[in-house]
């Protein structure tokens, strides 16, 4: 398969700490092409200087028209403000190119449905960067909740969900998340990847109840910078008893690790602490990661830690495995507890290895357009419920 020459878009976070190390792990699958670039502190850009690439190699383009008239391109990464993806994406596809978008996909439903109209008439692959469904800490929740009711490990029928991304940030961190722009604020950020992961797990809900403010006082009023979002399921939905998915994000949460899950079953329960650690182990990355030694006979081949099962990349410490405690008597009189492992790594590989096929072989996407436009519906349905204070209902 030749591999797909790509253009990253900005060189923010989005670009340095993920797209740009995935495409040069996998050079199999991808080449990276070129970066653009507006205002690049050097002749050679942010990205070549970071992993040492060469200019020679990887274009620096300071323009977007020069991106979308160049033939060889093929797929676009876009890591920009959020406010920004629905026209880059528009543009790049109305051009003849794939995409990756990072989430929050757009500010409005209306937008995300026109850029998955248009990628359908122009045939053309869109791609929702949701990464964190391949967290080390999600596929362990997923596994504990596909096991059969006969297990004994299992929590039995689900009664209650809540996931966090807490956090204890004094001050702002001085970009354009702060500002009060478009698709702004704490929801959209992290609330996106909460919400994509519930309805992944549960399916739509009926009723949204949500509260958002900006809780610290600190920059722009109506950029939020904690929300608490109730997903609630009646009975019969997504389980036999009336069931609420809670999602919570706080700014001032002095705990290490933060809580990640807490999960009531009848059977049993389960809490997980601790983050998934594939972004802090990407961000520690100052360069392009060694290389495996090849030996004269072999042909080199580029193989970086990130794509190596040996390497320890997106396995968190034990210390983190989550808790599982069931009721040995229906009175409740007495718990036993257990360890649930986080056995399965992290892999945020698989994601792009699924998008370079979804381009080659028309494989199915495992992130699906409909999916992110769903997120963006509830993110919507959850601000108007915290704008007006009453549940709002999903139709």
């Amino acid at each position: 398969m030749e591999p797909i020459k790509c253009c990253a878009i900005g060189a923010g976070l989005a670009t340095l700490t993920f797209h740009v190390p995935f495409i040069l792990a996998l050079p199999s699958l991808f080449t990276l092409h070129s970066v653009l670039e507006r205002n690049p502190p050097s002749p050679s850009g942010t990205v070549c200087d970071k992993f040492k690439l060469s200019s020679s190699e990887v274009k620096l383009y300071q323009s977007f028209d020069e991106v979308l008239s160049d033939p060889e391109i093929e797929l676009v990464l876009i890591g920009t403000p959020n406010d920004t993806h629905h026209v880059l994406a528009k543009a790049a596809l109305k051009a003849g190119k794939h995409v990756l978008v990072d989430k929050p996909v757009t500010p409005s439903v209306q937008e995300a449905k026109e850029l998955g109209q248009l990628a359908k008439e122009k045939r053309k692959v869109l791609y929702a960067f949701q990464n964190r469904r391949w967290d080390q800490d999600y596929l362990a929740l997923k596994k504990l909740l596909d096991l059969p009711d006969s297990d004994s490990r299992s929590l039995g029928t689900i009664v209650e969900f809540e996931s966090h991304f807490d956090r204890y940030r004094l001050g702002l961190k001085g970009s354009w998340k702060d500002d009060p722009r478009p698709a702004a604020g704490l929801m959209f950020d992290l609330g996106s990847h909460l919400i994509d992961q519930t309805l992944c797990l549960f399916g739509r809900p009926t009723q949204i109840t949500a509260f958002a403010s900006n809780l610290r006082g600190i920059g722009h009023p109506n950029v939020d910078d904690n929300f608490t979002i109730h997903m609630h399921y009646p009975a019969g939905s997504a389980l036999p008893y009336p069931f609420t998915a809670i999602l919570r994000a706080h700014p001032l949460s002095v705990r290490s690790p933060q809580i990640r899950f807490i999960l009531l079953g009848q059977k049993g329960s389960y809490i997980k602490y601790g983050i998934d650690v594939q972004e802090e182990q990407l961000k520690s990355l100052t360069s392009a990661p060694s290389r495996t030694v090849t030996t004269p006979t072999t042909t080199p081949t580029p193989e970086y830690l990130i794509t190596s099962p040996s390497s320890g990349y997106g396995l968190e410490p034990e210390s983190y495995w989550g808790t599982l405690e069931h009721a040995t008597d229906p009175n409740g009189t007495t718990f036993v507890k257990s360890v649930w492992p986080s056995e399965e790594s992290g892999c945020y590989t698989d994601l792009y290895r699924n998008l370079a096929a979804t381009i080659r072989e028309n494989a199915e996407l495992k992130v699906k357009w409909e999916e992110a436009t769903a997120v963006i519906e509830m993110i919507e349905l959850a601000r108007k419920s915290a704008r007006e204070g009453k549940t709002i209902d999903v139709l």
